[in-house]
């Protein structure tokens, strides 16, 4: 069974319904990882992972510190991610799934969205 996301105009093909996104914060220059699900119209958080702390990116109440990683399972669903694409990071957004990697918003210019397919 494959999932399709939409990334802006164009459609992703996934042969699993999850993914991950990950990128460097633009002012705290520290790491972040989220995993995402494809569940029907919308798109669950089940997993976050930051290696630090600082503005707009403190880690959830029920974090645990692992391997120098602040980690925790929101469990939180959206019906799409918009994604800026600042070129700040010099590196915009990492998108992973079980097919391979590719890079997002990695210069500047409008926003990109994400969203199941219809």
């Amino acid at each position: 069974m494959t999932t399709c996301l939409m990334v802006g105009a164009a459609l992703l093909t996934l042969s699993s319904p999850d993914f991950t996104l990950r990128w460097t914060h633009s002012v705290e220059k520290i790491d972040w990882v989220e995993s995402w699900q494809i569940t029907g119209p919308t798109l669950t958080l089940t997993h976050v992972a930051i290696k630090g702390s600082g503005a707009g990116m403190e880690p959830a109440d029920d974090a645990t510190l692992e391997n120098g990683w602040w980690v925790w399972r929101p469990d939180q669903s959206v019906p799409r991610l918009t994604l800026a694409a600042s070129g700040a990071t010099g590196a915009g957004w990492h998108l992973c799934t079980t097919s391979g990697c590719q890079d997002l918003g990695t210069k500047p210019g409008p926003p990109l969205t994400l969203k199941p397919c219809p």
